[in-house]
């Protein structure tokens, strides 16, 4: 099983590498859900680290709703991405009435060619998951990160389990949200082939959304080390 780590740091990065995690996504501001780390940080992780990097490529904080001028952003650190060594992106639009949108969805596919892409937790503020997946295996995109569009990836295993069997094998499908030591290996039972998660020791809950709310941490050693070891040897 693939544990990708969310990284939003160097220091997260490294231990990441350390405890033999397979991927990391890296990005900054883990409080809001995520967003596009700095080209420095990139540039850093890259150089000093041998462990395959996935970007995370998201403007601001909010909805998944951009202008032309934030596309237009995006498409560039999806090039300076492309130009500096990482291996694939994660990103994701919305319409304004929660719907993925296929035109510039299909611009940063386009952009990131080459590159992994999957699609992230914007998935889960969706109107029709199904729908939603069904678009998404249409664009050819490699996998789809999300919860079940619940607030943990546990809470969601209904959804995320039907998505598994309509996926039939032409999208991936990452749980992600909330995985920890207890519930891993729940995951990997259920015949998923990776998982995403932060293996932060603390992280203050205060709000009801997806993608507000909470404090910065740093992704523990230990704790990925464990969970490495948990899904390799059941």
């Amino acid at each position: 099983m693939i544990v990708e780590i969310c990284a939003n740091s160097f220091e997260s990065s490294l231990a990441a590498e350390k405890g033999g995690a397979h991927r990391i996504e890296l990005c900054t501001q883990l409080a809001f859900g995520g967003l596009t780390p700095s080209h420095q940080l990139i540039k850093k992780v890259i150089a000093e680290l041998n462990i395959p990097v996935h970007v995370l490529i998201r403007p601001r904080k909010g909805s998944f709703c951009y202008t032309e001028f934030e596309l237009n952003k995006m498409i560039s650190t999806i090039n300076f991405c492309k130009n500096t060594g990482c291996q694939g992106v994660v990103s994701g639009v919305l319409t304004s009435g929660n719907r993925i949108n296929i035109s510039a969805t299909k611009r940063l596919i386009s952009a990131a060619k080459g590159m992994d892409f999957t699609f992230h937790r914007a998935f889960d503020c969706a109107e029709n998951p199904i729908e939603s997946l069904e678009q998404l295996i249409d664009l050819k995109i490699k996998r789809v990160l999300s919860s079940g569009q619940k607030q943990t990836a546990y809470n969601g295993l209904s959804l995320l389990k039907e998505m598994n069997k309509l996926s039939n094998g032409k999208i991936e499908i990452m749980p992600g949200s909330g995985i920890n030591l207890e519930n891993a290996l729940c995951f990997k039972d259920q015949g998923f082939s990776s998982i995403h998660l932060s293996a932060t020791l603390q992280k203050k809950e205060n709000s009801t959304s997806f993608f507000e709310g909470g404090t910065e941490s740093v992704s523990d050693l230990k704790t990925i080390k464990q969970i490495i070891e948990l899904v390799a040897k059941n």
